[in-house]
């Protein structure tokens, strides 16, 4: 069965960082917020990566999002999916990116998984011209990756942030 992506993108003008997932999840959907699920470790990653207290409520989260310039959405527009198993993905749509890359100042587009990066690379580089940077997913599907090994994975975020002008 057709899923629809629910979930409006997060950014505004001064957004320079990409994170994109693949499809929210059955959870994701319900709560209309990515990385909803509770077992999901995205929200905690990033707290720990910039040394701020756990995010709770959405508006939090999208306040976490552009006050570190962190834009957030996902390659998939619809697709026919089984629960929220990235493997059962088939006849994708892609979100149009051009809409967030073209107002916003993205100089770093990230992927959150192998199933985004394989999805950006094949739907979306050759219109974005940006190559991703592949993250291990975040997903509690994701068993080989601790909390820690994924606070460590995901520092490249911080070092390449650094090279970003946030003025």
């Amino acid at each position: 069965m057709k899923q629809y992506h629910n979930i409006p993108p997060v950014y505004n003008r001064d957004s320079q960082i990409l994170i994109l997932g693949s499809f929210p999840s059955v959870k994701s959907r319900e709560g209309a917020f990515f990385y909803h699920h509770p077992q999901n470790r995205f929200w905690k990653v990033l707290s720990a990566l910039f040394h701020e207290p756990p995010l709770i409520t959405i508006d939090e989260k999208k306040q976490f999002l552009l006050k570190h310039h962190i834009a957030l959405w996902d390659v998939i527009e619809s697709c026919e999916i089984k629960g929220s198993s990235d493997s059962s993905i088939d006849n994708v749509v892609i979100n149009d990116l051009q809409k967030v890359l073209e107002s916003s100042s993205i100089q770093y587009i990230y992927t959150n998984g192998k199933k985004a990066h394989s999805l950006y690379q094949k739907y979306c580089l050759s219109m974005t011209h940006i190559e991703d940077i592949c993250l291990p997913s975040s997903s509690p599907a994701n068993a080989t990756y601790t909390l820690e090994k994924l606070i460590d994975s995901w520092q490249i975020i911080l070092q390449n942030s650094t090279h970003i002008d946030l003025s």
